[in-house]
């Protein structure tokens, strides 16, 4: 009988300019009005951040239309 494995979680990386992994997102979750980011930076050391309400808001300020356009695209896209 084949063993069945536990599906993987999923997990969002960001990566530098050189494509090396800094950091690792495993989940996002709501503490009240925030938001929270939990993952793993440079692969070891774990990691909690909190969006509030605010910076979410100047987050928003950063983005005018055409890469708010190309955010909404990027879901669609191949990875290369």
């Amino acid at each position: 009988m084949a063993k069945q494995g536990k599906k993987k979680a999923p997990v969002m990386k960001i990566l530098d300019a050189n494509d090396k992994e800094l950091m690792a997102v495993r989940r996002f979750e709501r503490d009240g009005d925030n938001l929270v980011i939990r993952g793993k930076i440079f692969g070891a050391m774990p990691m909690v951040a909190k969006v509030t309400p605010e910076e979410a808001r100047a987050a928003l300020k950063l983005l005018d239309a055409k890469t708010i356009l190309f955010l909404a695209s990027l879901l669609f896209r191949k990875s290369k």
